[in-house]
């Protein structure tokens, strides 16, 4: 099986697959991805990034609270200033296959952080295939950052018991990222 568009040799493509066969613990999968969309001020605007948010991911987003009062961009603490949603499983699959449209399923490399999450943006929401352009609300861009983790990464999160630790060696490898969203998603990542 090879994968296409990973700026990596051919060989070692097929030696993180063939690891992931051996041992389905080790194979990566998408824990969740983030939208934001941050306006820098409340009002209407804010209020219509929260419906196109919603209209595009099909979930109710939530209202980002500005942590510091900035009086030279006339940001008050407590002011809301951007909305988010967190995507899982199938909704996070299908809402990143349209993400990836409207950047032409090409992400660089250098957004991709030593523990195999990436991040990338789109510069006009309208770039999303089925959004329409509204003139109320105008153009706006977000964020999209996608978690990628092994299976066991519970541990690390779980209340009840005690906390766990997650060694390096299972960590997630950029390389092993850029494998994984090239199978699975047709990405290509361009080196920049």
């Amino acid at each position: 099986m090879s994968v296409k568009g990973v700026p990596l040799p051919p060989e070692r493509v097929e030696e993180i697959l063939e690891d992931w066969k051996a041992h389905p613990m080790k194979k990566p999968r998408i824990a969740k991805v983030t939208v934001n969309i941050s306006i820098g001020y409340s009002g209407e605007r804010l209020v219509k990034a929260a419906q196109i948010l919603e209209e595009i991911t099909g979930q109710k987003p939530v209202f980002r609270k500005a942590k510091r009062t900035i009086r030279a961009f006339g940001v008050r603490k407590g002011e809301n200033i951007a909305v988010m949603v967190t995507l899982r499983r199938e909704k996070a699959l299908k809402f990143l296959d349209k993400a990836l449209e409207a950047v032409n399923r090409r992400i660089k490399t250098s957004s991709i952080d030593v523990h195999g999450n990436v991040s990338f943006g789109i510069e006009e929401h309208i770039l999303i295939p089925g959004v329409r352009y509204d003139p109320e609300v105008g153009i706006l861009g977000m964020d999209v950052a996608i978690t990628v983790e092994r299976p066991g990464y519970r541990i690390v999160r779980r209340k009840r018991a005690r906390k766990g630790h997650i060694p390096a060696r299972h960590r997630v490898k950029p390389e092993e990222t850029m494998v994984l969203l090239s199978q699975l998603l047709g990405v290509e990542w361009v080196e920049r």
